[in-house]
């Protein structure tokens, strides 16, 4: 544990008491929200074991931020804001292009190459290099979008900031989130996987295989699928309902690049559209 780590973890048991007067938790606190802007720690990651580790100390001093913060109210052009916490910025020495309409908090961090269309991405998210977020996507707090990942328009990814310790969303290197898909809860899409659209995943949804009928998981595409949003029927005394579920209809070969051509037909085999 890191000096910086511990004061975090004294700071958060009195959160309680914690207002902006204690500069001390302030200062702290600020290092780890300019370490999270920078890229230099991040509340999650993927372990040598495929596991997500949480740095729930990130996460404190996220919470923290609100407690030691006030409102202030800042001017962007024609534009008003009245919040604890500013925006991004400096956007070109960072190697992202971002649209008009577009806006991201500061203590997110975005890689080089990152492009954001009119979007938005919240504080302790970060986001890989190369990956695009499209139209009217928004990145939740402390959400995990790995390199080369296409979210399309209107793709909702869930926050997940309380409990500090809980799992956010990882969306791996590759993956294609079509249009309208919501992914929350601290649900997981793997390398290479592509949903189709509309498809919502959370921990509680099953992902069934199509060749087997098993279900593989709870919440978790794994790499290299193509799934799709769809139903399962299920008995209950009151009569027969359908739940709703996520079907895997395609095992990808390990990078094999997403053909939109393709991608299109197949999902239209099955009613579904990217």
């Amino acid at each position: 544990m890191s000096d910086l780590e511990a004061r975090i973890r004294h700071w958060y048991e009195q959160i309680g008491d914690v207002t902006p007067a204690h500069l001390e938790a302030r200062r702290d606190v600020e290092l780890v929200i300019a370490q999270l802007d920078d890229g230099l720690v991040r509340v999650a990651e993927i372990d040598e074991h495929n596991e997500v580790v949480v740095h729930d100390w990130v996460k404190q001093a996220i919470l923290l931020l609100f407690r030691l913060r006030e409102m202030t109210t800042t001017e962007a052009g024609p534009f008003e804001f009245h919040d604890k916490l500013e925006l991004k910025t400096d956007y070109a020495r960072r190697g992202v292009r971002v649209v008009p309409g577009a806006s991201a908090r500061r203590g997110s961090f975005l890689s080089p190459g990152v492009i954001m269309m009119p979007s938005y991405v919240n504080i302790g998210a970060w986001v890989g290099p190369g990956t695009m977020v499209d139209t009217w996507a928004t990145v939740g707090s402390c959400a995990q979008i790995g390199a080369d990942v296409h979210l399309a328009g209107g793709v909702g990814i869930g926050g997940v900031l309380e409990p500090a310790n809980a799992v956010p969303v990882v969306i791996e290197d590759g993956a294609f989130i079509g249009s309208r898909c919501m992914v929350v809860e601290g649900a997981r899409v793997g390398k290479g996987s592509v949903l189709g659209a509309g498809t919502i995943l959370n921990p509680s949804i099953p992902v069934i295989d199509a060749e087997t009928g098993e279900e593989v998981s709870r919440g978790y595409v794994p790499d290299y699928c193509v799934a799709v949003s769809a139903q399962r029927r299920r008995e209950y005394a009151g009569g027969e309902f359908y739940l709703p579920c996520v079907l895997i209809i395609k095992r990808l070969e390990e990078n094999e690049r997403h053909s939109k051509v393709a991608l299109n037909s197949l999902l239209r085999d099955h009613g579904v559209a990217t």
